[in-house]
């Protein structure tokens, strides 16, 4: 059996409703994982939930609180949902010290940085001209990301520079504990993160490759190295009379 991929839910404020883009389903699922979609639930269940994956998707969506980052909300920020941030950064907190990999994905990479300590810039709309937001279908590449040499990032996709999809407002701005910048647009803003723990398999991307997965080698690689990470852990610790 494949290992379990848990994948972040959205969550819609008025309706009271979790939700997900199937995108992040069928590049599990078709990529040899075992989607599960993880709603926002009690944080005393944040344990459980850790334990039941072997590897987790920190999916796009919602402005995060910036309270959480010690900041007041600036002009510019959109729908934050606060029952999706509390149990995400939670979960994040718990992944950020734990062995099992993680692929955080636009927002994704954000929560990631702000579970660490780190902070987002919350409209990038005032300091780059270059655009984020691009008019094109999802899966389109749009702008190009260099991408540092002799980082994880750079083995898994086995390029320095490649061009992504993009579609945000918000951006990571100062770094987290244990965390550092490997991808950058022209502008200078941060376009991926990982861990320098070498022993961790942390990765957060601000474009969408769940979006481009069955166009684009790249995109692909990125979910076929969680994937395999994930199983070789399941393997293991399984091997070791684990559970």
């Amino acid at each position: 059996m494949g290992p379990i991929i848990g994948i972040t839910a959205g969550f819609n404020n008025s309706e009271e409703r979790h939700f997900l883009r199937d995108y992040y389903v069928q590049a599990i699922e078709s990529l040899g994982g075992i989607p599960v979609i993880l709603p926002s639930v009690d944080i005393r269940l944040v344990e459980k939930m850790y334990n039941l994956v072997d590897g987790l998707v920190f999916s796009g969506g919602s402005d995060i609180d910036p309270g959480f980052f010690g900041e007041s909300p600036q002009r510019g920020i959109n729908e934050i949902t606060p029952i999706r941030d509390k149990f995400e950064l939670y979960l994040a907190k718990k992944a950020l010290v734990g062995t099992k990999p993680v692929l955080g994905i636009c927002r994704g990479i954000q929560l990631l940085n702000v579970a660490a300590g780190g902070n987002i810039n919350q409209d990038i709309d005032g300091i780059t001209r270059q655009e984020h937001d691009q008019k094109a279908p999802k899966w389109a590449p749009f702008h190009e990301v260099e991408i540092l040499g002799g980082s994880l990032l750079s083995k898994i996709i086995g390029k320095n520079k490649i061009k992504v999809n993009s579609f945000h407002h918000q951006s990571v701005k100062d770094l987290g504990l244990g965390l550092q910048k490997v991808a950058w647009s022209e502008d200078g803003l941060i376009e991926a993160i990982e861990s320098s723990n070498p022993e961790r398999v942390i990765i957060g991307v601000q474009w969408h490759p769940e979006c481009s997965w069955n166009r684009d080698e790249a995109s692909r690689s990125l979910f076929e190295f969680l994937i395999s990470c994930a199983r070789d852990r399941k393997e293991l610790h399984k091997s070791n009379g684990n559970k």
